[in-house]
């Protein structure tokens, strides 16, 4: 793995075990020479882990609509710095960067970006590992809704099982080592 994209807030989130976790796991990836892709901002869980990164010499790649970078929260320090023009294509070239997806504690955006790079694997436009870094239980009630999914026929157990889980960033990346996408296809066509 030579770059890992990170899914999280623009916020820091009321719980000091969000941040302790954002440093750790970029801390872990410039120990590990994996570089970052990322959204691009200073604010949050986001600008912490960019920037416990470049503190220990790690490679950070942001990706940020135009729209956002006017709004004065890109990050300046960045390894690089690619300014796009929509949400759509930020996600789209986040994808292409990277080589597994990883989400922190985050809202709606974190939310959405993680689900569609699930769905992406599920339908197989990629073969990249996904996961979510569950640190206090944050994801718990996501992991059940997707457990609900599985169980009402929503989602196959085989989908269901590509989101991978961890307490630890060390143990996410080591699940990561070994991930192996689902055999069989969502659809067939013919």
């Amino acid at each position: 793995m030579n770059h890992l994209c990170v899914y999280c807030g623009s916020s820091l989130g009321v719980n000091d075990a969000f941040i302790a976790a954002a440093e750790e796991l970029g801390a872990l990836l410039a120990a590990s020479n994996i570089g970052l892709v990322y959204g691009g901002a200073t604010k949050g869980l986001m600008g912490r882990i960019a920037d416990t990164l470049l503190s220990a010499g790690g490679q950070v790649t942001g990706v940020i609509p135009a729209v956002l970078c006017d709004k004065e929260i890109a990050h300046e320090g960045l390894t690089k710095l690619h300014v796009v023009d929509s949400m759509h294509e930020r996600k789209s070239l986040m994808v292409d960067l990277s080589d597994g997806f990883v989400a922190l504690p985050g809202g709606f955006g974190t939310v959405e970006e993680l689900v569609e790079v699930l769905t992406w694997g599920q339908l197989q436009f990629h073969s990249k590992p996904c996961g979510v870094l569950n640190v206090d239980g944050y994801f718990n009630p996501l992991l059940t809704f997707f457990d609900n999914a599985r169980d009402k026929g929503f989602l196959k157990s085989v989908h269901r099982d590509m989101l991978l889980v961890a307490d630890t960033p060390a143990d996410l990346l080591n699940q990561f080592e070994h991930y192996s996408p689902p055999p069989n296809e969502k659809w067939r066509c013919g």
